[in-house]
């Protein structure tokens, strides 16, 4: 049987981020296929990419968008609309606009969300953009809806990351999609370097410094905790009030390479995430180094945190509850080579085995989307 041409569709790439993830494991798999994708600035996003055969559409002229791409929300369904890509099987990596592609061929679109400026939070995503792009958002959301929906029911397969995006998806489009997790890569390719002014045994927090995040409850929490160290990493708005209000036993170092995090990793005492996440990237790859991780009992988390054997649960993002999770987390005795087998489920040769047994590519194995013991 002749191997069927692939090719893959995704929404932008002027960012380094889990999507960009993805879409390199994709290319890993399948190395021959053409990148289709609005925007690409090499200099925004990861540089294995320039390895690869990348296609940008005819939006990747307007050099104010490879800036900032959500200048361009008006412009990318017309764009998508209008690109034929005619393979056997199109993979669309998307949170908004690449599932809108024309093919002859079968679509399988990997969700990692509906839209969350058209659905569910646009006041919140919309808060300090340009005022004029943010009405114009606003004025045509009936119309983008329309089209977003449209979109998502032309595809012959939906895949996401997580249960809870999942339902989110089950809600918006009424479309059943199977659940395939992401790979997590090693940090470093397991090299380290030591961070100055950090000793072994703190509390560790990685996250993007926003407010949905729920840093200002996780760092009022080691109010609570004055005998242990919290450590944030991360840059963001929110970091000079941050900043301000932390105690003396909160440090927030901004941006680390990954040396510097994988050592962060491997010497704290476990890692605390308070925000709800599509996926959960932070507690994989706390478990790949062996740590548990204190969580929100919420979204992605509920996948990739197994309560009890990788780390433990807390029910609401507030001090007290996050405190409570931490003291339970440092007195429990974790058992660190069944934490880093949970992580091996999340490697990239079992994602390609999962998204090639979806896709009808060759070398797929069907089995277990989720981790054993994972609480949905």
């Amino acid at each position: 049987m002749a191997r069927p041409e692939i090719a893959i569709v995704h929404d932008y790439l002027t960012q380094r981020g889990g999507a960009e993830r993805v879409v390199l494991s994709m290319l890993r798999m399948f190395p021959d296929a053409p990148l289709y994708t609005a925007l690409y600035e090499p200099a925004t996003t990861y540089p294995e990419f320039a390895d690869y055969d990348v296609r940008p559409m005819w939006t990747n002229r307007l050099p104010f968008l490879r800036h900032d791409h959500r200048r361009g929300l008006l412009l990318y369904p017309l764009a998508f609309s209008g690109l034929r890509v005619d393979a056997d099987v199109v993979l669309c990596s998307s949170s908004g606009f690449a599932h809108g592609i024309r093919t002859r061929g079968r679509k399988v679109v990997y969700c990692y969300t509906p839209p969350r400026w058209l659905y569910q939070e646009a006041s919140t995503y919309l808060a300090g953009w340009p005022r004029p792009v943010s009405r114009l958002v606003g004025a045509a959301g009936p119309t983008l809806r329309r089209w977003d929906k449209r979109a998502a029911a032309s595809a012959d397969m939906y895949i996401t990351s997580s249960v809870a995006v999942r339902e989110r998806i089950g809600k918006t489009y009424g479309i059943d999609a199977k659940v395939v997790a992401p790979a997590v890569h090693p940090l470093a390719d397991g090299a380290s370097r030591s961070v100055p002014g950090i000793d072994p045994g703190f509390m560790l927090c990685v996250s993007r410094l926003l407010a949905y995040k729920n840093l200002d409850a996780v760092s009022s929490a080691f109010e609570q905790l004055p005998d242990n160290r919290l450590v944030i990493v991360g840059t963001g708005p929110e970091g000079g009030r941050l900043t301000a209000t932390a105690g003396p036993n909160v440090a927030i170092l901004g941006s680390v390479d990954d040396e510097e995090l994988a050592w962060l990793y491997t010497n704290c005492a476990g890692v605390v995430a308070a925000a709800h996440e599509d996926f959960g990237l932070t507690p994989v790859e706390a478990a790949a180094c062996g740590k548990p991780v204190a969580a929100l009992r919420s979204g992605g988390f509920l996948d990739t945190v197994v309560e009890g054997t990788t780390g433990v649960f807390f029910d609401q993002a507030d001090p007290p509850s996050i405190a409570s999770a931490v003291r339970g987390l440092l007195e429990y005795p974790w058992d660190s080579e069944s934490i880093e087998g949970h992580a091996g489920f999340f490697e990239e040769t079992v994602f390609a085995n999962r998204l090639r047994a979806a896709v009808g590519g060759p070398g797929g194995v069907p089995g277990r989307w989720l981790p054993e013991g994972a609480a949905a």
